[in-house]
């Protein structure tokens, strides 16, 4: 599940153990669940990054980079249920990668934790990095469109805009949950052209986007029901409690108060809606 938040919310709980520390030692953990891909071999991991500085702890889309001093970056996408986690792991059984940072004379440890083993975790060189996550695999990060970005970027393709707002190529970062709340707050029909759209409504969207990602960035994330997300200290995230028409269906529209929020399918994701806001 998570998104362009939630990542952002596990790169800003791990940064300050992360940036200028020294990596002692990387660690398999005894997992016996399904492996995560890991990329490459363990034993190359450790001749590449063992002993060596981070110098940085990024975003991008929805992975995490994590920059060394010898051109090297770990990318960890966390997928459905992957996490990074400072202490007490939802559980320990799902523990999968942990790098034992030194900063002085302290130590710390942090987990890539991953219930269903459907993450990755990739050491790649500063030409693979750039390769997997320029602009020929992902569009402009959703925080950083512009109005001329949305533009370029709808007005190439005539699917439906909820699809397309999941179109990594496109838009970097948005996922099925946000792209609802998005279009809710834009007041834009999920199903409408995304070619289409008008300038009027195009500028809305751009708007909505900004404020719906920072809110839920300030929130600390979405929880859902599951409780699979959780942030780098093992807190629920916030947000979930201002979801407006996520998982909604059947109740009254927070913002028109007559429309009843509806779900329907799109590319198989489920998609929630007030047909009288979002005409």
């Amino acid at each position: 599940m998570p998104e362009l938040p939630e990542v952002e919310t596990m790169v800003r709980g791990i940064r300050p153990t992360f940036e200028n520390a020294r990596i002692l030692k990387v660690a398999l953990a005894e997992c016996r669940c399904r492996p995560i891909l890991m990329q490459p071999e363990f034993s190359i991991i450790q001749e590449i990054c063992e002993g060596r500085q981070i110098k940085q702890v990024r975003r991008r889309a929805k992975r995490i980079v994590i920059e060394l001093d010898n051109s090297f970056s770990f990318v960890i996408e966390p997928r459905m249920t992957g996490l990074m986690v400072l202490n007490h792991p939802p559980s320990q059984a799902h523990l999968r990668f942990e790098w034992v940072l030194s900063r002085g004379q302290s130590q710390q440890s942090v987990w890539f934790w991953d219930r269903r083993g459907l993450g990755t975790l990739r050491l790649l060189s500063a030409e693979q990095l750039a390769e997997q996550l320029g602009p020929a695999r992902l569009g402009p990060d959703a925080l950083e469109m512009t109005l001329a970005n949305w533009r370029s970027s709808l007005a190439g393709t005539d699917r439906a805009v909820k699809v397309a707002l999941l179109d990594q190529k496109l838009v970097a970062g948005i996922g099925n949950l946000y792209a609802s709340e998005i279009l809710h707050r834009a007041g834009i029909h999920p199903a409408a052209i995304a070619s289409s759209i008008s300038k009027v409504r195009l500028q809305r969207l751009h708007a909505a986007t900004q404020e719906i990602l920072q809110e839920a960035i300030q929130y600390e994330g979405s929880t859902l029901g599951d409780g699979t997300y959780r942030n780098a200290l093992n807190h629920d995230g916030g947000y979930q409690n201002k979801h407006r028409v996520y998982a909604k269906a059947g109740q009254a529209c927070p913002r028109c108060q007559r429309g009843v929020v509806e779900r329907i399918v799109q590319a198989q994701r489920s998609t929630f809606f007030c047909p009288r806001c979002q005409r």
